[in-house]
């Protein structure tokens, strides 16, 4: 190639910087230096002061307080006060009287029966206040998740920016040469339609930021805002997880298996309730009453005789849901120790492609661009070598990030299935 036409050529080589450890900071198009940046764990601190789900447990705590309250309170008494005016049939009297009666009645609960429908509200309410726990484990795993989609989608845009940039240097010079004389015409147009496809991946990229962040913003109920930044990295796992070990570990106080069991206590205590409303409640009742020719206090009581109905329908309800429960706390846990075995295991094959790529694959796929095009430039290659070794390297970042992504994403819903951080 003749010296003239090197001296007007420029050939930028890109290196992928690939840091095993710290943040690798995103590098697209807008000017971020102008925008909020935003952490995971002030993200994770505004969905839970601001998401509606955080709310609606609370509300649940709050139901079950009045509930307790309901449980609580002692029936209110009946009173009744009666006037009329009488007047005796004796026509020997020939006078009229004013008639007054007033009577008070008040139920008497039986006490296994009271005692066991406080002890329901109050599992009730242990059960909700457990939920608000769940509902904050749920939903710091679900920030997670969308943060680290939206770091991933950045990730991408940065390789498809580099990208961009290599495809328009190849192209200008497969022009520069086709000007010369020295390539065929159908060179440039197989390089500009690169230059075309790049620019739509990179397009459809930008976009898919752009949903991502929307999506974050709406976990915390709009306190991102509509223009933000986030400021972060994927996860690295420091020491290997033991799937059989971390399966075996002691969940008794997640906060699932503990809201469930709570709904279990409750539902035995609503059968032990039913039970003892085998035994009708006593009213008592009192009374004043004066009449024409007579003055009475009087005083009583009245129970319902359980003849006909013996709470067999509502006995049987309550045990039904007594089973329903517990078969729902043994599913619980058994969804979770398998939720445990198996993002350990995502976690450590994602770890062990990582070390895979950062030992060899992404520093030889650099290299083999770089040959490409040095060779290129110097005219010993083609135009489909180069994009070639670009394609390569390309799906080994992408095939990188992705693993980081899924380790990141598996150890997020490893500690929702442990209950806990690491």
């Amino acid at each position: 190639m003749p010296a003239r036409l090197w001296n007007c050529v420029v050939i930028t080589t890109v290196v992928v910087a690939v840091a095993t450890s710290g943040a690798l900071m995103p590098s697209f198009a807008y000017a971020k230096d102008q925008l909020l940046t935003f952490d995971l764990d002030r993200i994770i601190e505004l969905a839970l002061e601001r998401n509606p789900a955080i709310a609606s447990a609370r509300s649940v705590i709050e139901q079950n307080e009045g509930r307790q309250i309901q449980a609580g309170a002692y029936p209110n008494p009946t009173v009744g006060v009666q006037t009329a005016s009488g007047r005796a049939r004796d026509p020997s009297i020939g006078k009229g009287l004013i008639e007054d009666a007033v009577t008070a009645e008040q139920t008497v609960e039986w006490p296994g029966m009271r005692a066991a429908r406080k002890e329901a509200a109050a599992a009730g309410l242990a059960s909700a206040t457990v939920g608000l726990d769940e509902a904050k484990l749920n939903l710091v795993a679900e920030v997670k998740q969308a943060f680290y989609e939206l770091l991933l989608a950045e990730r991408t845009v940065d390789l498809l920016q580099q990208n961009l940039e290599i495809v328009q240097e190849v192209a200008r010079i497969v022009r520069a040469r086709v000007r010369s004389g020295e390539g065929p015409q159908f060179e440039a147009v197989k390089a500009d339609v690169e230059v075309l496809k790049a620019k739509q991946e990179m397009a459809r990229a930008k976009n898919s930021v752009r949903v991502k962040l929307v999506g974050l913003d709406t976990l915390t109920s709009g306190a991102l805002g509509t223009r933000y930044q986030v400021q972060g990295d994927f996860r690295s796992l420091r020491d290997r997880l033991d799937p059989e070990q971390m399966a075996s570990r002691d969940l008794s106080q997640h906060p699932t298996l503990k809201r469930q069991g709570k709904l279990v206590e409750q539902a035995e205590s609503t059968v032990t309730k039913e039970r003892q409303g085998r035994v009708p409640n006593v009213t008592l009742f009192g009374g004043y009453a004066r009449e024409i020719g007579r003055e009475a206090v009087v005083g009583g009581m009245s129970l319902p005789v359980p003849v006909w109905y013996l709470q067999q329908g509502h006995i049987a309800t309550a045990l039904g849901t007594q089973r329903k429960e517990e078969a729902e706390l043994v599913r619980s846990r058994n969804e979770l120790t398998r939720a445990i075995n198996q993002h350990a295991r995502e976690a450590e094959t994602a770890q062990d492609q990582i070390i895979v790529y950062e030992e060899g694959l992404l520093k030889q796929a650099q290299e083999a661009l770089r040959i490409a095009q040095l060779s290129f430039r110097q005219g010993a290659s083609s135009l489909l070598d180069v994009l070639d070794a670009q394609r390569v390297q390309r799906q080994i970042t992408v095939d990188y990030n992705q693993a980081r992504f899924e380790l990141s994403l598996a150890l997020t819903r490893f500690e929702r299935a442990v209950g806990g951080p690491l």
